[in-house]
């Protein structure tokens, strides 16, 4: 057992009585509390504690924000399938389903380049091209939002509808979310969620690269060489040692890769085509997202339908809080190294 206090002098005794049967007894240790140790603690206290206040701020200050909204609307504010600025007709229904839809496009996507990327570049890359490898994916990292619209908007889009349509030509009529309701028609390929969603992936990529790198190169080199002296190969050693040791890092990397998809706001407005339906084909023009639906109608919004943009950006922001808590759910189930610890 060890306690700390301010000035005391390092020192072990013997809990109870004398004799042999102290001796098997745990010792009680004291140990000196400096002004330093002090200040390092609330320091470290109050950064923690700040998190917590700086969220429960926003938190405030959207739902603050929103009441006038969510009161003149009630419950259908979240079940209907409008947004009519104007007649003050404000719901999400449709909005926060495509948005979950692009993110999810966006990681099918992006998580299997991301991990190979990264088991590429922690374990299989040589030396004098590695650091070339962090930097490149680092900078995609540091590209505008704005240039990856317009990119995916006058670069990508023009070229993709041709697999677009051939996708859909193939496999539509056995997979029911690849097709086309509207007809072979070229405006009907174009501005659909999978679009959008492959410009999103370029913006997490990066995201779930680097957290991946990090805990997969930070696997123990005795487990390593364990591995090898057993006969492994080196597929044989990442997937038994490397890979299980950074399975919870991996979560975290692709849940907060889910949290930047889902609030990707500049792409998704240069690209989509706004429409307020639940979007069930993937491959269809239409679409749109909490925060690309604040962003189109921010300019054009009166109080109430402001307090309905605060509403959305409310429920948006519950949402990515839920995320995150299932995430650290199962991080703690499956911590990075778990698997190893044994």
């Amino acid at each position: 057992m060890i306690s700390r206090t301010p000035g005391a002098v390092r020192h072990a005794e013997p809990v109870g009585g004398g004799g042999d049967q102290a001796a098997d007894r745990p010792r009680r240790i004291t140990a000196p509390v400096t002004p330093g140790d002090l200040v390092f603690r609330g320091v470290l206290r109050a950064a923690g504690l700040s998190v917590f206040l700086i969220m429960g701020l926003i938190a405030f200050f959207l739902l603050l924000r929103g009441l006038q909204a969510l009161h003149a609307t009630g419950w259908s504010f979240f079940t209907q399938e409008k947004w009519l600025t104007q007649s003050h007709v404000f719901g999400i229904a449709a909005v926060l389903p495509d948005g979950v839809i692009i993110a999810m496009v966006a990681l099918v996507i992006a998580v299997p380049v991301a991990l190979t990327t990264a088991v590429y570049v922690s374990e299989y890359a040589p030396e004098r091209i590695r650091s070339a490898l962090v930097s490149l994916v680092d900078l995609m990292a540091a590209i505008p939002s704005i240039v990856y619209g317009l990119w995916g908007l006058f670069f990508l889009q023009p070229r993709i509808v041709g697999f677009v349509r051939w996708t859909t030509m193939h496999l539509g009529h056995w997979i029911p979310f690849l097709k086309v309701r509207s007809g072979d028609i070229g405006a009907s390929y174009t501005s659909s969620p999978f679009i959008v969603g492959t410009v999103v992936s370029l913006m997490i990529i990066p995201i779930v690269t680097s957290l991946s790198r990090e805990v997969f190169s930070q696997a123990p080199q005795g487990e390593r060489e364990g591995a090898y002296a057993l006969g492994s190969t080196r597929w044989g050693m990442v997937r038994s040692v490397v890979l299980p040791f950074g399975r919870g890092g991996v979560v975290g990397a692709v849940m907060l890769g889910f949290g930047r998809a889902m609030g990707e706001t500049i792409a998704v407005a240069l690209i989509i085509s706004p429409k307020f339906t639940v979007t069930t084909h993937i491959l269809e023009n239409g679409a749109n997202s909490i925060s690309s639906l604040i962003a189109l109608h921010f300019g054009e919004s009166d109080p109430l339908s402001l307090s309905a943009l605060m509403a959305a950006g409310l429920v948006l922001f519950g949402l990515t809080l839920v995320v995150n808590m299932l995430a650290a759910v199962v991080i703690g189930r499956s911590r990075s190294g778990a698997a190893t610890a044994d």
